[in-house]
């Protein structure tokens, strides 16, 4: 890691889990301070606004999240494995608590409170998410491999929905084992049964 963006990606990184912690409204500028060691000043210099702090954050989010599916699809060629690291990813995030919700998930709850800048970037996470699940769910479907009762389009969005929702409910009950509990069935119900 080169150590200019050194400061930058501490300031980053304790901004995302802050807001893991507490959402949007949950920290100020005093709090990085704090965590990572420097004056508010230098986070200033960095992100002059906390609006261009949480929208630098949510773009840095989705090109993680876009390179991690682009790995899996040249990992795994089988759309019902596909769907399966996808899962397995949160799945592992959630039972060692590096990552316990889905950054965009948690600030689509707060969509009412959030500047525009940062609302557009959890807007777009949610369509490439969706694209992406959509494109798997029709290839697995011509494959006869998953089983569709609705178009690719809407399986996609209730498959998203399920995800997230487990992951709140993980976090409801404090128990990172719901997480399959619920994803686990979904994915069952896709298989194709044929093969």
């Amino acid at each position: 890691m080169k150590n200019l963006s050194t400061t930058s990606d501490n300031i980053l990184s304790c901004a995302r889990s802050l807001i893991v912690a507490g959402g949007y409204n949950g920290f100020s500028y005093a709090d990085i301070a704090d965590v990572v060691g420097i004056r508010k000043a230098s986070i200033h210099h960095h992100f002059p606004s906390k609006v261009d702090l949480v929208r630098t954050l949510v773009e840095r989010y989705r090109k993680e999240a876009e390179a991690g599916f682009e790995r899996i699809e040249l990992q795994v060629s089988d759309p019902l494995e596909q769907l399966r690291s996808y899962v397995g990813y949160w799945e592992a995030c959630i039972a060692d608590a590096s990552a316990p919700i889905c950054i965009c998930a948690l600030l689509a709850g707060q969509l009412p409170v959030l500047p525009e800048e940062v609302r557009l970037e959890v807007q777009a996470h949610f369509r490439y998410l969706s694209a992406w699940l959509t494109s798997v769910l029709e290839s697995g479907a011509q494959q006869g491999q998953l089983q569709l009762t609705t178009t690719p389009r809407a399986e996609a969005e209730a498959f998203m929905a399920t995800v997230h929702g487990a992951m709140l409910s993980a976090r409801a009950y404090n128990d990172p084992k719901i997480f399959g509990l619920v994803t686990g069935p979904h994915l069952e119900r896709l298989r194709s049964h044929h093969n």
